[in-house]
């Protein structure tokens, strides 16, 4: 896999053999002297805690803290579709991009996979071909899968589908890395400065040696920006993730034969106790840095972060909620009083900072509620060999039972990897890409 993510990386700031220089996907790191006053106090957190400064995030694999690395060049995102689908591409013959579009299922004769019928701008149209990649992501890919017949025979009989292919292992242990908060009001000198659209600038890679975890399982990030709204600006976050995570009981099914009704998502993200346990004890050392003297001097009033229907709520982007942000931002900048009311009656719901600091029980009670994922969903059509009654997919995404079909995205990964997903996912695809053509 190595040679592959070289493939995908084009690094702008560091050479040498752990790094790709002609990649479609520009990466880079934004350097402690761009940072903002949070940024800084992190950093020297974390220091304080014992942990080394690392320049290079993806050099040699070991605890320290680092500047995060991002797929980004002039201060913007490159995506997947900036980094490949270039002018150039775009105007090959060989490729049609069908805009406002909506799968409604994949097309058979038989066991093999010969088209898709879609909805193009409101119109039932079918494209044919030899063969059919479906890269819908690890919640619609096994959905696709599912309303073709492919996969459980029960819940498919159950719905009324005709089973295609019994593969028993279509929508099963889907992974993510469960998550949880700690965050705080951010004084004005410490926000965003400016210098940079970038709100996640460091992160944090550390052993937590419980469960027999291996070394770097725990990945944490200084956040220093919530939301788009002005109490967004004002709140930051220490926000730490289950990187080798060994929940694996969730799921991904059909509610419906109707292509036009989503999947039903079990994560089920503390199936394993040793993932709520690192994120117990995960949740106290952030604890203490957020009490550290640095983090002290460029925040204040630290609360348990959710995301509870009311963030949810005023998470949306309307004129109702910048009205609202922007009154209830102008009292957090007020006195000290009202900033602590303001965040006990309006903010924080349930448990303070200081009784989970203390309170185990109270704490494991939080953490099941609030963890989330981070939008790391992987593994529902699994490759893996032969023999494995649960593999959906071969090494090269080919799906078993069936012809003319392959799934290549995130689902495939026999487990989470210990990353962000974004470039292993465009490494797969680059792999597999490779093994078609030849």
């Amino acid at each position: 896999m190595f040679p592959y993510f070289k493939k995908v990386e084009r690094d702008m700031d560091f050479d040498g053999p752990y790094h790709g220089k002609e990649g479609r996907i520009p990466v880079r790191r934004i350097f402690p002297n761009m940072w903002n006053g949070h940024a800084k106090a992190v950093a020297e957190a974390f220091k304080a805690a014992g942990y080394d400064y690392i320049e290079d995030q993806n050099g040699e694999f070991k605890d320290g803290y680092f500047p995060i690395t991002i797929s980004n060049l002039y201060d913007r995102r490159v995506s997947a579709a900036i980094g490949y689908l270039d002018n150039g591409t775009r105007l090959r013959k060989n490729l049609t991009i069908s805009a406002e579009t909506q799968v409604m299922g994949l097309l058979f004769e038989g066991t093999k996979c010969v088209g898709v019928k879609a909805l193009v701008k409101g119109q039932p149209t079918e494209f044919r071909a030899k063969e059919v990649i479906v890269s819908s992501g690890a919640i619609h890919s096994p959905a696709h899968l599912l309303r073709a017949g492919i996969g459980p025979v029960g819940p498919l009989r159950d719905l009324g589908i005709e089973v295609r292919a019994n593969l028993p292992g279509v929508g099963q242990r889907l992974m993510d890395h469960p998550s949880i908060s700690v965050s705080s009001f951010m004084k004005p000198e410490a926000r965003l400065n400016g210098l940079t659209r970038r709100h996640i600038l460091l992160a944090l890679r550390y052993s937590s040696e419980i469960g027999g975890a291996p070394p770097g399982d725990m990945f944490a990030v200084g956040v220093s920006k919530s939301a788009w709204h002005a109490v967004g600006d004002q709140i930051a976050s220490l926000l730490l993730a289950v990187y080798k995570t060994y929940s694996e009981s969730g799921q991904v099914r059909l509610q419906s034969a109707d292509w036009r009704a989503e999947p039903m998502v079990e994560f089920n993200l503390l199936s394993d106790r040793r993932d709520l346990e690192r994120l117990m004890d995960g949740f106290r050392r952030l604890g203490a840095m957020q009490m550290s003297a640095a983090l002290q001097a460029a925040t204040s009033n630290p609360f348990p972060a959710s995301y509870t229907e009311r963030v949810r709520s005023v998470g949306k982007v309307t004129a109702r909620n910048r009205r609202l942000t922007s009154f209830i931002a102008k009292l957090l900048d007020g006195p000290a009083w009202l900033r602590r009311y303001v965040i006990d009656n309006f903010i924080v719901e349930g448990y303070r900072f200081d009784q989970l600091m203390t309170d185990d029980d109270a704490l494991e009670s939080f953490i099941r509620g609030a963890s989330i994922g981070v939008w790391h969903a992987t593994c529902t059509c699994r490759m893996g060999a032969d023999d494995d009654p649960m593999a959906v997919t071969d090494s090269q995404g080919r799906v078993r039972g069936v012809a003319g079909l392959r799934v290549v995205d995130a689902s495939l990964f026999p487990a989470v990897p210990c990353a962000n997903t974004n470039f292993p996912t465009l490494m797969t695809a680059e792999k597999i890409s490779d093994a078609m053509v030849a």
